[in-house]
């Protein structure tokens, strides 16, 4: 018989360690993640333009797991590096998708990457399972890999079972406009601001190789998630405006096509998604199981004694993979 599915982290440490602030303020303080040696390939992609790939090599034939990160993340964001370094000390083999522009040199062409990429999704998972084999492959989403890597599950529906055992979600906004409108008020602006940081950076290089291709005032103007993709991110992959793209781009409405055993890990104090959005029982197929933790922030899941681990969510995630429970 498998062993119980770890319990919900405690949070022993201080309150300021915990919750919405966990992933700002232990970032800062707690130990450093684990370090991982990981392989880069370059992969050139079937439009014309190219994605970094990290591999975490391993014996032939184990389980392999593929990360999808979250926005403006990388295989150096904390938590790749400690879902790669479990994975390490099970004897897996890994891989870490970066999203185009992620990977420390910008792509090719104007586009980039967003919530919905879901063709994008299905083109690197497909090829990583013809590397993997007859290895069991699971696929893991932070945030809006999270996103991304739900709503492909539910378009592909049973299809998606030829290609990935199981899957798991972690802090997905899986509705974006609410997700969106949280970012743009409270304490969510200071992770927009934070984003907005590197997005405009980002934005502002494209504009050199790519004159003309948006409003570089709009963009200094922007001072919200929304008003950046409004300006960038939804005309440069097709849609309208923001309101099409987060309607458009948002998981939730495909939960319910999901066919793959997949784990969805959220918390309900996480800034970037108010828990009255959380999807519910109904809204999810019988192959989904929700596991929504009362505090744990945006992949903060910090506990212990200070200055706090972040063991848990890693053990929680490898667990479902292992036992599906």
């Amino acid at each position: 018989m498998p062993s119980s599915a770890p319990a919900a982290p405690g949070f022993h440490a201080p309150w300021w360690l915990a919750g919405a602030h966990a992933q700002t303020v232990y970032g800062s303080i707690a130990a450093p993640a684990p370090g991982v040696d990981l392989r880069r390939e370059r992969w050139d992609t079937p439009d014309g333009d190219f994605v970094d790939v990290d591999f975490l090599d391993g014996p032939s034939g184990s389980p392999w797991i593929h990360l999808f990160h979250g926005l403006e993340g990388s295989s150096r964001s904390r938590y790749a590096r400690t879902i790669m370094a479990h994975a390490r000390g099970l004897g897996w083999r890994g891989s870490v998708l970066h999203f185009r522009g992620c990977s420390g040199e910008m792509n090719r062409l104007p586009r980039a990457y967003h919530s919905g990429d879901t063709n994008e999704i299905d083109w690197v998972l497909r090829r990583v399972r013809s590397i993997a084999g007859g290895a069991r492959l699971f696929a893991v989403g932070v945030s809006l890999g999270g996103n991304a890597l739900a709503k492909w599950l539910g378009e592909a529906g049973e299809s998606a079972r030829v290609i990935v055992d199981r899957a798991a979600t972690v802090c997905a906004p899986f509705d974006l406009m609410a997700a969106g409108d949280a970012l743009g008020r409270g304490f969510g602006l200071v992770y927009s601001r934070h984003f907005l940081a590197t997005l405009k950076k980002t934005a502002f290089a494209k504009l050199e190789r790519h004159p003309g291709l948006f409003d570089a005032a709009a963009v200094r103007r922007a001072q919200t998630l929304r008003d950046f993709d409004n300006v960038v991110t939804a005309p440069l992959h097709g849609f309208r405006d923001t309101d099409d793209y987060w309607t458009r781009a948002s998981a939730k409405p495909w939960l319910a096509s999901i066919a793959v055993p997949t784990l969805l890990v959220n918390s309900r104090d996480d800034p970037f998604l108010p828990e009255s959005a959380l999807p519910t029982e109904r809204e999810v197929s019988a192959a989904v199981k929700l596991e929504f933790t009362r505090k744990g922030g945006h992949v903060g899941y910090v506990s212990g004694p200070f200055p706090g681990n972040i063991d848990w969510l890693p053990r929680r995630i490898f667990h479902f993979l292992e036992h599906s429970a």
